[in-house]
């Protein structure tokens, strides 16, 4: 068996130089932003989203789309059919409606088939993408939900979930709109006898459009040289798990991960707990309240074999974390992606790995802040004094949570 290392992990990530990335933090920075560009598009928008809330940060986002669709422009939403069951037909109503086109991306079976299990029911589009006009892009881990809903009050206020993403311009809209419209196309596949001519077509419209994503998101001047990195399960599925360890296989000084599910796999644990042999700082900021009572605990169960090798815990006390992103030595990922089997293996993800020193030493000064006021430091000490029931019932979830990567057919991964 060769050796793990970088050279197991090479940088086969697909670099564009050229482009101008903005971080956006929480909803009260993402939403405002969205709907600026909304309001200024001019002939496209294509959202996808995994869970579409209809609270008043959903209605403001389909009020917006309606304003766009009565200039002309062209829309197009697609939700998961599990994150959106709850509102996925009123939405479907209201895109109809406003003279948009909506599509569900594995809707939830009726009747006596929801009861039967079905592996498929687990592939899931996780991803959070926008793009408009082909020429500005969204890209994170927020869905279309208000900060404010759901969360935790400890009887002083809610406080807002944490979470980030991206606004880009530039070369890799190109890529974030490939993988929109080829999921879009996708899922229009019907079963037809013309295969041949319908397959022509395909080619004929990819190459125009692929001339004019050229013109429309041409590199920004002064940008940065970022990537789009995917997880589906035909190409793209090991893509951003790998890109993560070559990434903390070469690391040298500093890894800060923020993941709202972390259950990682072998590898990814081997290469973090080999960068804290080498020396690297490697610090996790993980979830410090239960949103999900498995995955919590499931992770939680994890920490003494993290601790023994030198890795230090911090976790997020004020709200639920649903970041998912990392500063690695000068270079930075944000996305949708969590290091758990439901990302790594199952969902449809896509993240912007960005390769410059500024916006690294922006987002890790951002969770640098956290680390300092929000979040409490697990130590050796700390964790060792558990209770026999929450070491029980930390157990018991993580085993559950290995049965259903059973499933999977990856059981050996993790």
């Amino acid at each position: 068996m060769s050796k793990p290392g970088p050279d197991r992990y090479p940088d086969f990530v697909r670099w564009r130089s050229g482009n101008e990335v903005t971080l956006l933090q929480n909803g009260a920075q993402y939403f405002p932003a969205l709907f600026q560009a909304i309001d200024g598009a001019r002939f496209s928008i294509h959202l996808e989203t995994y869970i579409f809330n209809l609270d008043d940060t959903g209605l403001k986002l389909l009020a917006h789309l309606r304003a766009a669709c009565e200039r002309g422009v062209r829309v197009r939403v697609v939700v998961d059919g599990f994150g959106s069951a709850p509102n996925a037909e009123a939405i479907g109503r209201e895109v109809t409606q406003m003279g948009g086109r909506y599509r569900v991306y594995r809707p939830e079976p009726r009747g006596i088939e929801f009861y039967r299990f079905s592996l498929r029911r687990l592939r899931r589009l996780h991803r959070k993408l926008v793009v408009i006009d082909q020429s500005v892009a969204f890209v994170g881990g927020i869905n279309v939900l208000d900060d404010l809903v759901d969360v935790p009050d400890d009887g002083q206020g809610p406080e807002p979930r944490f979470d980030f993403a991206v606004k880009v311009r530039g070369p890799i809209v190109q890529d974030l709109f490939k993988a929109q419209s080829d999921l879009w196309m996708r899922m229009a596949w019907r079963h037809r006898s013309d295969w041949a001519a319908f397959y022509k077509r395909v080619r004929r419209w990819r190459r125009r459009r692929d001339v004019a994503l050229v013109q429309r998101s041409g590199p920004v001047p002064g940008g940065v040289r970022a990537a789009a990195l995917f997880r589906d399960n035909v190409r793209f599925r090991k893509a951003i798990e790998s890109a993560y360890i070559g990434a903390i296989y070469r690391a040298r000084r500093d890894i800060l991960i923020a993941n709202s599910y972390f259950l990682p796999g072998r590898a990814l644990k081997r290469a973090l707990q080999d960068a804290a042999a080498r020396g690297v700082s490697v610090r996790l900021l993980l979830q410090g309240r239960s949103e999900y009572t498995l995955q919590f605990r499931a992770c939680r169960s994890m920490y003494g074999r993290l601790l023994k090798h030198g890795i230090r815990i911090y976790e997020y006390m004020p709200s639920y974390l649903h970041a998912k992103v990392a500063v690695i030595d000068d270079r930075a990922m944000v996305g949708s992606a969590n290091m758990d089997p439901f990302s790594l293996l199952l969902a449809r993800e896509a993240n912007v790995y960005v390769d410059d020193a500024g916006f690294a030493a922006q987002l890790r000064e951002r969770l640098e802040a956290q680390l300092q006021v929000s979040s409490q430091h697990v130590t050796p000490l700390v964790y060792e004094k558990r209770s026999w029931l929450t070491i029980f019932l930390d157990a018991c979830a993580h085993r559950l949570l290995r049965l259903g990567v059973a499933l999977t057919g990856k059981s050996s991964e993790y």
